[in-house]
């Protein structure tokens, strides 16, 4: 096996003294590289042009309410034809338990940003500030989240088509016979290239917290019966506050990524599932070149890229994210030392 290459990286410091960067997401279209993350209650976004090596100064989209922001709380960003759209679930300021899925664009490659669009259609009922949003085939534009419209917690979504500027009806995802899926695990979301929407969600049902993938054919109007993913099940009756990754490559093959126990466990197609280690916190690209993967092993910061074992970044991170640009290096951003460090890794 062949080991990675840790390319030089940049960090990204907090803007305000004693106020962290916190829940960094990545994503990648070409060589250009976006990242949003959060901080106190602002959402800030960088970018780069050149694959990842180097990133323009952070520029505040919004410091409006109360960010809902750590494990796996904070801002989602995706390429759009359109431009740039940053989604997050912001609560009015003082109320504490309202919250909803807002969506700003930017249509001028990150300096300046739309004001936030509402995405849920019952307002408030995000409040658990856990969502996830994608960008695939047929200009559809997908987010999802953790609702709490009604009693118990179900998954919820929404699409735009026009970029993030309006949002479709909420159109239920999953609603669990036990009463609520599990209230603290965030939703992954992936749309391949015909735009078939994918859901990862961990379920609470029977006294376990497995995955779930929920697919919908029509651009998330409606959702086929949702499938367990893996073999093995969880019997726990908590949260795990992890809820894993999914995605899809160029030919539609779908890959998992979850946390089981103590085990990071990965699917790709129709394969059996595999251990990659002890962890939690993981994250995963599949390209055709092969399956890309992250995750937290205590407090080192573990990647997986194709050809080679998995290896540690850095020895002192948190919530790490990842993408893959174009001569297939990973971008990899985390939570460094109150600081947002992000490497390539080829």
């Amino acid at each position: 096996m062949v080991a990675l290459l840790l390319l030089l990286g940049v960090q990204i410091g907090p803007a305000v003294a004693g106020t962290p960067n916190r829940q960094p997401q990545l994503v990648a279209r070409g060589d250009d590289v976006a990242v949003a993350y959060g901080a106190g209650n602002a959402i800030y976004f960088a970018a780069s042009t050149d694959g990842g090596t180097i990133f323009g100064p952070p520029v505040m989209v919004s410091s409006q309410g109360e960010l809902a922001l750590g494990m796996h709380r904070g801002p989602r960003v995706a390429y759009t034809p359109q431009g740039i759209v940053i989604s997050a679930v912001v609560g009015e300021q003082g109320k504490g338990k309202d919250g909803d899925v807002l969506a700003w664009r930017s249509l001028d490659g990150g300096k300046s940003w739309s004001a936030p669009v509402r995405v849920n259609d019952v307002p408030g009922s995000a409040r658990e500030g856990l969502h996830a949003m994608a960008f695939g085939g047929r200009d559809t534009l997908f987010a999802a989240w953790l609702d709490l419209r009604e009693k118990g917690t179900r998954i919820y979504g929404a699409t735009s088509t026009d970029g993030g500027a309006s949002w479709s009806a909420n159109h239920l995802v999953y609603e669990s016979p036990s009463g609520t899926v599990c209230q603290c695990c965030h939703p992954s979301v992936a749309v391949d290239g015909s735009g078939v929407v994918l859901v990862m969600f961990r379920n609470a049902l029977e006294g376990s917290r497995d995955m779930y993938l929920a697919r919908s054919a029509n651009g998330g109007k409606t959702f086929e019966p949702a499938q367990k993913v893996g073999q093995g099940t969880w019997k726990l009756d908590a949260c795990p506050m992890d809820g894993g990754g999914v995605t899809v490559d160029e030919k539609g093959r779908v890959a998992t990524i979850w946390r089981r126990e103590g085990t990071v466990f990965a699917t790709r197609g129709g394969d059996p599932e595999q251990s990659l280690g002890e962890g939690r916190n993981p994250a995963t690209v599949a390209t055709k070149a092969g399956v890309y993967s992250v995750w937290t092993e205590g407090p080192s910061v573990r990647v997986e890229t194709p050809g080679a074992l998995p290896e540690t970044v850095d020895e002192n991170g948190a919530f790490p994210a990842l993408t893959v640009v174009r001569d297939g290096s990973a971008v990899v951003a985390w939570e460094s030392k109150g600081a947002i460090a992000i490497r390539k890794v080829r």
